[in-house]
């Protein structure tokens, strides 16, 4: 279901669309909420992402993917006591709904401190697009600029208003938001992430 609302428009993410897709080192197993991919290229396939937002279980501790090329974004939704390992210290992950940012090219292996949990993801190709990943809880207000927003109402049902229309989303569900102009998020009730990807100006080679 899609509509649009002045400069802006929505379109309603079910999670019957969401699409499964292994880890690229095969360690486990995303499932995709939203992807934009270069054209020429199948969805599902690891070659021309440009940008991806999507949840994960981390069942046992192990490294991640290399994902050169790319930043990352990440948040936990279930569980606590993830932490991150990398050559220069450890992200701390331990705490639900704080976003944490790192590089694709970083070397990370993750420690499960109380079992398995449970991410939300965003990755983006940094030659093309600048992503930003921030959880909103109720009554908390989002300024967005333009671009594509996710929100994602990963642990109960959300109300919010958006761009001073109120909305629900479904726990589980999400909302893709492709804005030409800049507009904001309050939530009423609910946690909800918001995952915004915004093109930059490339450089010609």
């Amino acid at each position: 279901m899609t509509s649009s609302a002045g400069g802006i428009q929505l379109t309603a993410l079910d999670p019957a669309g969401y699409r499964h897709m292994p880890w690229k080192n095969g360690g486990g197993v995303t499932i995709d909420i939203a992807v934009s991919m270069l054209p020429g290229f199948a969805a599902g396939s690891w070659e021309g992402i440009i940008w991806r937002f999507s949840r994960t279980a981390i069942v046992t501790p192990g490294a991640f993917s290399d994902l050169s090329g790319y930043d990352r974004q990440l948040v936990l939704v279930s569980g606590e006591g993830l932490v991150l390992g990398t050559p220069v210290g450890e992200i701390d992950v331990r705490q639900p709904f704080r976003p944490v940012r790192f590089t694709g090219e970083t070397s990370i292996v993750s420690r499960l401190e109380a079992g398995a949990v449970e991410v939300v993801n965003l990755i983006g190709d940094r030659s093309r697009v600048a992503i930003d990943l921030c959880c909103l809880l109720g009554g908390a207000t989002h300024a967005c600029p333009a671009g594509v927003h996710i929100i994602y109402a990963a642990t109960g049902s959300c109300e919010l208003s958006i761009d001073d229309k109120a909305r629900e989303i479904s726990a589980g569900h999400a909302m893709r938001i492709d804005a030409g102009e800049s507009f904001a998020v309050a939530n009423r009730l609910g946690t909800a992430i918001v995952a915004s990807v915004i093109p930059v100006a490339r450089t010609s080679g």
